[in-house]
């Protein structure tokens, strides 16, 4: 028998069928033919809970279209919830940590100003010239006879004209609505209160530009602020022209009168633990503890008796009684590299009071970057830092508004530090003020822009409060006040009679020239807040396996599971439209030509894949009329489906094997 089949095999009389391909012998990437077997084969396989219901229940079609209906909907909502979460988590939010933190403290920097300014000799006289335009002005306005130099010499508004041009005037205020008028009498005659018959009316200047195209009145409700506001202006501008070393040969010589006492610690203060500065509406400022002092106080205990003590001078000794309408002094706490801006967080002193202030420092570290709109020093910030010290919101937006003062006006205000090279305003020396009109004078021009300048800042046209952002790192103190009569009615007797003999001080004042202060921590305790982002990397992650756990019941290779049928069904459409160009633009080419060809092709030499139908033994052999079956171009070879089992003779194969024939 063995020869047998070999001698078979010898003859060739039958071929042998190709042998079928083991698993070693399988392609190394292999893509499914259809969307249906590729789904059916993930349903079948995969670890998402559900999906493989869609495949079991096939042969119920109304399961498999609930199936198929919960599966969409659980998979929709749980992307859903993944959008919110990614868009929770690049919305950058914070979470505010407090911390409580128990240490030696340092002790803040304190400022304390007199709160009134002197006359300096060397400007004096203008400054008695302003002073009678101003007992002038109140005169004409509300008859009030300031001194008695009017009465000795009386002078005329014309008279005084030539120096300051635009003393304050009466304008007339807007008339009230007719129904705001009814309203006010009827509520007059309810309360038996007769309509008191005066006049509308405010206190105010007009400003204009140098060719007074652009005129306007600079108003005020009150007349007490109207004359404070332009004897202010015209204040600054005569005090520009004192030399920088004038005031400071002067303050050196008033600490001692404007302060009797200073003890830290239960120990006395020196001068090296203060430094000076002026101010020009609060006069001599004093700062302890700053920056330049050689050691800085520390506070190891809380207490009233291990702070800051000062025992104050108020009584009010050639100061400017049109400038400052109050008496007293002013203090103000503050960080060691933080200039001390006294209009903004300083506070008024009583005098004959003892003030005691309590202190609780407080720490804000901010997130920069995308977690907030926050500078860490001030680097990033387009605006130049005048004050030459850390970096605040405060000095930003002052250090914006010089700068585009002296854009805008060609010099410098006296409130804040000046560029190098840059004076301060005074119409006596810049002559860009004093282009103008014939009737215009230089200190019109000036009021205009300052004024000008002003309004733009304050409704931030100027933009300084958007450049100006806040900082990272803050400290704060948070004050609280307490305040008590001193000294008492028993001990003033003794109290006033030491400070007489030891301090100079009259005392026929009383008690309406000395005042106390105490400032020290009421605890070691400190507050830091910081801010965190509340939703980490980890955390969006955790949140989204929480989704889909819940949703799916799946795990991460869940997800390389939906991936890779995303992939695969990439692939089988981008093969089945390339599988229809080819059959579109290639196959209907070949035409006849093609038929013919694989016509007189011997069986024998086409490929394995493409096979003849079998032919049973009562067919007729092929002939002539056979040929006009083969006019249509074939199909494509890759269409073929699998050979069928051959023919016992070669000459069978007179046909091809049509698709989808088993």
């Amino acid at each position: 028998m063995k020869g047998d089949k070999h001698e078979e095999q010898e003859l060739g009389s039958e071929p042998t069928a190709p042998q079928q391909p083991t698993e070693e012998e399988e392609a190394l990437i292999e893509f499914h033919r259809s969307y249906r077997e590729l789904f059916e084969f993930f349903c079948n396989h995969t670890t998402i809970h559900g999906a493989i219901r869609l495949v079991c229940s096939q042969h119920n079609r109304m399961k498999t279209a609930f199936w198929a209906v919960l599966w969409l909907c659980t998979f929709g909502m749980m992307y859903w919830q993944f959008g919110l979460l990614f868009g929770e988590y690049f919305s950058y939010p914070v979470s505010l940590n407090i911390n409580l933190n128990s240490d030696k403290l340092v002790f803040p920097a304190v400022t304390i100003c007199t709160l009134n300014p002197y006359r300096y000799a060397k400007i004096k006289e203008e400054l008695e010239e302003l002073d009678r335009i101003t007992e002038q002005t109140l005169y004409d306005l509300y008859k009030y006879n300031f001194s008695n130099t009017l009465v000795a010499h009386p002078r005329g508004r014309r008279d005084l004209g030539e120096t300051l041009p635009h003393p304050l005037q009466r304008l007339p205020g807007p008339a009230p609505p007719h129904e705001a008028r009814r309203a006010r009498m009827a509520s007059s005659v309810r309360d038996n209160n007769p309509q008191v018959n005066r006049k509308d009316w405010k206190i105010g200047f007009q400003l204009c530009n140098q060719n007074k195209s652009d005129c306007f009145y600079q108003t005020y409700s009150s007349g007490v602020d109207a004359v404070r506001e332009w004897y202010r202006f015209h204040y600054i501008n005569i005090l520009s022209r004192l030399p920088v070393d004038a005031s400071v040969s002067l303050e050196k010589d008033q600490l001692d009168n404007f302060i009797f006492a200073c003890r830290f610690n239960q120990v006395s203060c020196n001068q090296a633990n203060y430094s000076h500065f002026h101010h020009p509406m609060y006069g001599n400022c004093y700062t302890f503890n700053d920056k330049n002092n050689s050691n800085l106080w520390m506070s190891s205990m809380p207490g009233i008796n291990n702070g800051l003590s000062l025992t104050l001078r108020t009584e009010q000794n050639d100061f400017i009684p049109l400038l400052s309408t109050v008496t007293g002094a002013r203090v103000m706490v503050h960080g060691q590299d933080e200039p001390a801006f006294m209009d903004d967080g300083g506070f008024n002193l009583r005098p004959g009071v003892e003030t005691s202030i309590s202190m609780r420092k407080e720490t804000l570290d901010r997130l920069g970057g995308t977690y907030g709109d926050c500078t860490k020093n001030g680097s990033d910030i387009p605006v130049q830092n005048l004050y030459g010290s850390k970096y605040t919101q405060q000095v930003c937006i002052y250090s914006c508004f010089q700068e585009n003062m002296i854009k805008e006006c060609g010099c410098a205000y006296l409130f804040y530090p000046p560029l190098p090279g840059v004076d301060f305003c005074d119409y006596r020396k810049h002559n860009s003020w004093d282009e103008q009109a014939e009737d215009v004078t230089s200190q019109d021009v000036l009021s205009y822009c300052y004024y000008k300048l002003q309004d733009a800042f304050a409704s931030n046209r100027l933009g300084c409060f958007t450049k100006c952002r806040k900082p990272c790192s803050v400290t704060s103190y948070q004050l609280s006040a307490g305040y008590s009569r001193w000294p008492s009615v028993t001990s003033q007797d003794w109290v006033f009679q030491m400070l007489s003999l030891q301090n100079n001080y009259t005392i026929n004042n009383k008690r309406n020239g000395v005042a106390k202060l105490n400032i020290f921590f009421e605890e070691l305790n400190y507050k830091t807040n910081s801010e965190s982002p509340s939703v980490t990397m980890v955390t969006l992650l955790s949140n989204l396996g929480s989704q889909w756990s819940l949703w799916f019941g799946s795990s991460v290779l869940s997800v390389v599971e939906m991936a890779e049928l995303i992939f695969d069904l990439l692939v089988i459409t981008f093969l089945m439209l390339l599988r229809r160009i080819r059959s579109r633009y290639w196959s209907p080419g070949r035409g006849r030509r093609g038929a013919r060809e694989v016509a007189s092709t011997p069986a024998s030499s086409l490929p394995a894949h493409f096979c003849p139908n079998p032919a049973s033994p009562s067919s007729s052999p092929p002939g002539p009329a056979a040929s006009p079956a083969l006019t249509a171009p074939p199909p494509a070879y890759a269409t073929l489906g699998p050979c069928p089992s051959l023919a016992s003779s070669a000459g069978a194969s007179s046909s091809a094997c049509t698709p989808g024939e088993p």
